[in-house]
This record gives structure tokens, sequence and C-alpha cells, in this order.
């Protein structure tokens, strides 16, 4: 499979680069400083220079591609809304139906304002909205763009081990879930390449 995977030098995204490279999938990986990716695994990667901010670079990114992962973070930024409807503008340019992204199970439903999303409810502890708004903006995006969408919702994320052992859940976080490590949320949203169990959906994991 020919993958487009944004977000390739972050946490997750890093691991989800390892792990689709080990399978034996072509990726291109959009870099915008291409120092953070010194000692990239071995397998079929193609790396380009770029700003998933510019169009040109983000349509040359997918140009070819089967399917799109994302784990654009916000890090004190908007390149995730700002860059979310140019990937959907060039998937949409060359026929490219789905897209796998990493979000924050701040956006998930609320349990106890099922009308709300975590953040905007007292179900979330983080005082702070910023990330979770940005998030919720692409959210959005995905939701009103007509793809075969599915957003990945980890809770707590520390770097953590790799235990394979997980709970999911649709649309809400696992009752009691307050961690999930790195590696256990990026295999997930790889594993979600083949699958259409959670096709337009927004997906909570924590352990």
């Amino acid at each position: 499979m020919k993958l487009s995977l944004f977000g390739a030098t972050g946490r997750v995204g890093s691991h989800i680069l390892a792990n689709a490279l080990k399978d034996g999938h072509e990726v291109t990986a959009l870099i915008r400083s291409l120092d953070k990716l010194t000692d990239p695994p071995a397998g079929h990667l193609r790396i380009l220079a770029g700003n998933v901010l510019q169009e040109a670079d983000a349509a040359l990114a997918i140009r070819g591609a089967d399917a799109v992962i994302s784990a654009l973070g916000t890090d004190k930024s908007t390149t995730l809304s700002e860059g979310m409807p140019l990937i959907i503008k060039a998937m949409k340019q060359e026929g490219v139906s789905r897209i796998i992204t990493v979000g924050t199970a701040g956006i998930l439903q609320s349990r106890v304002s099922p009308e709300l999303l975590r953040y905007q409810s007292s179900e979330s502890r983080q005082k702070l909205t910023r990330a979770a708004e940005e998030h919720h903006k692409a959210y959005t995006l995905l939701e009103q763009s007509g793809l075969d969408w599915t957003i990945v919702c980890p809770t707590y994320l520390p770097d953590g081990i790799y235990t394979g052992s997980y709970r999911v859940e649709a649309n809400y976080l696992p009752v009691d879930g307050a961690q999930i490590s790195v590696p256990d949320t990026a295999e997930y949203t790889y594993k979600q390449l083949y699958s259409m169990e959670n096709v337009r959906a927004r997906v909570g994991i924590a352990y």
C-alpha cells in the first residue's frame, strides 16, 4: 500500500512510520525539518521537505497515495486546523478517500453532558482548551468532507511502553480510562488501515 504520512517525526507519528515500513508499505512523509529524521527506519520511505500549510507541498505528499495518516499535533500553533483543509483538498483531487488521524479525548462525546464534547464539559480535567479546540476544528472539517475518516482519540498520553492491550470505544472514552501509551496509540492508529469498522467515527482509546 502507498501511504502518505503527516507528522512522521512526532511522538506518535514516528511509531506509525516504523510500523508501516516494517510491514513493507511505501510511505511518503512530508517533513518540515529534515534534521528531525536523521535515522529513519529501513524500508520504502520517500521523504519530502516541505510544509503542510503550503498547498503544493500537501498535494505532492498525497499524489499516488492509497490512504493518508495524519499524526499532526497542535504544538501551540494552528498547523492542524490550517493544514487539514489542504490535506482534504489534495485527497479529493487525487481520488483518495481513506484518512486516519490522531486527535484527543477532548473531542469525544461527554458522558455527563452528551450534547457536549468532553473538553466542553465538566468531564474534562484540562483547564486549557486550546489544543482541544484545534482538534475540534479538524474534526469538523473531516466530518463535512465526505471522506472515509477515522479519528483515534487518546487520553493522557505518556511515552510509556508497548503492551498491545487496550480498550477502545466509538465516540466515547472507555469508562475510567486514564491513560494510554504512545506505542499503543500508534499501533491502533496504524491498524485502522485494515479496518472499516470505525469509518466516520472518533474512537476513544485507553487502558
